[in-house]
């Protein structure tokens, strides 16, 4: 408590709350940090205003905070020392970011309106996986819930929270809430870590962020689909209220309901209408026209179908017997035909030739007809046909002539 030192810091935390009588904050530098606090007479008399990424040169002393046991800076003289180096850093790379469009509204996808499957990637033993719990439960218990536990500060959370949606992804969840309690600037650094920023923009599922409280923005903030201020927030964000769905669901049956008794109404008119039509109140009645229409029909039919059978009776009686003459002319007209024709066929018979008084003569094989000596031998058994029978013959001597 005797020793006054200086000491440059970011502030990381601040506490100025109306009523204290001092203002509570703590400095870092990347690798630790430091509890301090300034009485409101010297804060406001130094004429610096602090603010968490500022980086300020405070000169004091150490002291003890008896009752807690806790040892704390006390300063005495402040000053600003120039732009907090880890939110200058992470001010340059939300910039390249948005230069890559990451960052644009276009890309920001639509929450499911009613999820069956929500995925959580958290760490497993901080607030914010039971304050999740606890919203969705009440509010939307019909989802399944995954939990992706995975480290969220800490020189490995960056890949851990990486490796977390991967593995949330591969369950295949309707949207993905990446969350973690409120702390520090530097105990939300991993959020800001580029790769973590790349895992966020490429997720093929919707993505919710809640991290921190209110006032914190982390560079994953700005490339999920929607940001919301706490986990709690985050869970309400991506699930709806019981109560309003089951509200919606009263006003849709209601408006069904009344539809459908509209159209009952309508369908119940109509069948009135239809019941006091007389076809309806005695369908007898309407047949009677028919039904005399049918009656004289069938007197017609019955006076005018023994005439009409006469009459055809008649004409087929007509039909026959000119079909019988003309039967009888045209048998006459075909043996006269045949007649000639036999008288022909019998002028033009060879039989006919051999009456006469004619001759075939055949040849040794009996049915090659010889027509001149020079078509046998002498000594050739020859077949002469006469007209009644016929002669075996041998060829004694010919005489042929040219």
């Amino acid at each position: 408590e005797t020793v006054s030192v200086s000491v440059v810091g970011e502030v990381s935390e601040l506490s100025d709350k109306a009523g204290y009588k001092a203002v509570y904050f703590t400095l870092s530098d990347g690798r630790s940090s430091m509890q301090c606090l300034a009485w409101n007479d010297d804060y406001r008399a130094s004429g610096v205003a602090l603010r968490c990424g500022a980086m300020v040169e405070v000169e004091g002393s150490f002291g003890v905070y008896a009752p807690k046991g806790r040892m704390q800076f006390v300063a005495r003289r402040l000053s600003m020392a120039g732009e907090g180096v880890l939110r200058v850093r992470v001010a340059e790379l939300a910039k390249a970011l948005a230069a890559e469009g990451l960052m644009g509204p276009e890309r920001k996808r639509p929450l499911p309106s009613h999820p069956r499957r929500i995925a959580l990637v958290t760490s497993p033993r901080g607030k914010a996986v039971w304050d999740v719990i606890r919203t969705l439960r009440r509010r939307y218990p019909v989802a399944e819930l995954v939990v992706a536990g995975v480290a969220v500060e800490g020189r490995d959370a960056p890949q851990a929270i990486v490796e977390g949606i991967a593995v949330a992804v591969a369950e295949q969840p309707d949207v993905l809430i990446l969350a973690r309690g409120g702390g520090s600037y530097e105990d939300l650094m991993p959020f800001n870590h580029e790769s973590v920023a790349r895992a966020v923009a490429a997720c093929p599922v919707p993505i919710v962020t809640g991290i921190g409280h209110e006032p914190d923005t982390t560079i994953a903030d700005m490339v999920a689909d929607r940001r919301a201020s706490t986990p709690t927030a985050a869970a309400e964000e991506v699930a709806p209220d019981t109560g309003d769905v089951l509200a919606l669901l009263h006003k849709d049956a209601r408006l069904m309901a009344r539809g459908l008794g509209a159209r009952l109404a309508e369908a119940s008119q109509r069948l009135r209408a239809m019941a006091g039509r007389p076809v309806m109140r005695e369908p007898l009645a309407s047949l009677g026209i028919h039904a005399q229409r049918l009656d004289a029909a069938r007197s017609a039919l019955s006076r005018g179908l023994p005439a009409r059978l006469t009459s055809v009776r008649a004409q087929v009686e007509s039909l026959a017997a000119a079909l019988g003459r003309e039967a009888a002319r045209s048998v006459e007209r075909m043996c006269g035909s045949v007649e000639r024709a036999g008288s022909r066929l019998e002028d033009l018979s060879p039989l006919a030739v051999l009456g006469r008084g004619y001759a075939l003569c055949y040849a040794p094989d009996g049915s090659t007809i010889v027509r001149a000596a020079g078509q046998v031998e002498i000594g050739d058994a020859l077949v002469v046909k006469l007209a009644r029978g016929s002669l075996a013959c041998e060829v004694k001597d010919r005489d042929e002539v040219e």
